[in-house]
C-alpha cells in the first residue's frame, strides 16, 4: 500500500480571463501581470513542500504558472516539469475567442445549459473526463512503479523527508504554519512516497474533481458546500488530495480531499509586493 500527495493548481489570470473570453485550447494567451503575481503568491504559499514530480498542461498560461511556483520553492527549483496535453483546458470549438456570454446564448438556442452544452468543434464532458481518467491512471501507475523500484533497492519512502523543513509529508502549510491534514482518517500523517504538483485549467479541473467524487468516491471536507463543489477554481486556486493505492494494479484508488480551490494565498499579494 502506498500513499502520495496530489496538489492541483489552476493557472494564473490572463487578459482573456479578466475579460471573460473563452480560451479553451485554441487561444494560447500568456499570463497577465496579475496572473504572474498570483502564480508567485501560490509559489510562496507552497514553497516549503518538497514536490517529487511536477506535471503541467502544455498551454502557455499553465507552463508559466508552474515555472513561477517552482521559482519560489525552497526544495524543488530544479525539478523537471513534464508537459502533458491531457491536462489541457476543455476545447470549446467555435466558441473559443468569444465572450462567455456567447456560449450561454448558444446553449440556450440549442435547448441546453452550460456546462453540459458542447459547441460545434468542442469537447464533450465525457471526452474531457476520459482525458483526466487516462492521465490519473498513468500517474498512479508511475508512482506504484517507482515505489516498488525504491523497495527493490532497499530505499525507504522516508528518504524524501528532510528534517530541516522540506518534506513530502509536509502536505500543505498555511501562512500561520499549521498543517492541513493532521486529522485525516486515511492516516495522512504517515509518510508519503511522493508529492505531485499538477498545474491545469478551470473547466478541466472541475471535470477531474467530478471523476474523483462520482467514480472514485473521494472523501470531501465536511465543511464543503454543494456550491463550492461545483464551482470553477479561481485563478491559482489550490486543491490538495491524498491518494491511497492498495496494490500494484491501482484498482479504485482511495482519495481524500484536504482542501478545494483555496485562494487565501492571494490575500497578501499587495502587502508582500510579490
Amino acid at each position: 500500500m502506498f500513499k502520495f500527495g496530489l496538489t492541483v493548481v489552476r493557472h494564473g489570470e490572463t487578459r482573456y480571463n479578466k475579460e471573460k473570453i473563452l480560451q479553451g485550447q485554441g487561444i494560447d494567451e500568456p499570463l497577465s501581470q496579475t496572473g504572474f503575481q498570483q502564480a508567485n503568491a501560490a509559489g510562496v504559499f507552497l514553497s516549503n513542500v518538497r514536490f517529487t514530480h511536477v506535471f503541467s498542461s502544455d498551454l502557455l498560461r499553465a507552463k508559466q504558472t508552474a515555472a513561477s511556483i517552482l521559482r519560489k520553492s525552497q526544495f524543488s527549483k530544479e525539478i523537471a516539469v513534464k508537459y502533458d496535453s491531457r491536462l489541457r483546458e476543455r476545447k470549446y470549438g467555435v466558441a473559443e475567442g468569444r465572450p462567455l456570454s456567447d456560449l450561454r446564448t448558444m446553449a440556450k438556442a440549442a435547448g441546453e445549459q452550460c456546462p453540459s452544452f458542447t459547441p460545434p468543434g468542442g469537447e464533450t464532458l465525457e471526452e474531457v473526463k476520459a482525458r483526466s481518467e487516462d492521465f490519473f491512471a498513468d500517474l498512479c501507475s508511475l508512482i506504484v512503479r517507482e515505489a516498488y523500484q525504491e523497495k527493490g533497492t532497499e530505499r525507504r519512502a522516508g528518504n524524501y523527508t528532510e528534517g530541516a523543513g522540506g518534506s513530502s509529508s509536509t502536505f500543505l502549510t498555511n501562512h500561520h504554519g499549521s498543517t492541513e491534514f493532521h486529522s485525516s482518517s486515511m492516516g495522512a500523517t504517515e509518510e508519503l512516497v511522493a508529492n505531485i504538483l499538477v498545474v491545469s485549467h478551470g473547466a478541466y479541473m472541475r471535470n477531474w474533481l467530478s471523476y474523483f467524487v462520482l467514480d472514485l468516491k473521494c472523501i470531501l471536507p465536511a465543511s464543503l458546500t454543494k456550491a463550492e463543489l461545483s464551482s470553477v477554481s479561481p485563478n491559482t486556486g489550490i486543491s490538495k488530495f491524498i491518494v491511497k493505492l492498495e496494490n500494484r494494479d491501482n484498482i479504485k484508488p482511495k482519495i481524500q480531499c484536504i482542501c478545494l480551490n483555496r485562494d487565501d494565498h492571494l490575500g497578501d499579494m499587495a502587502a508582500e509586493n510579490i
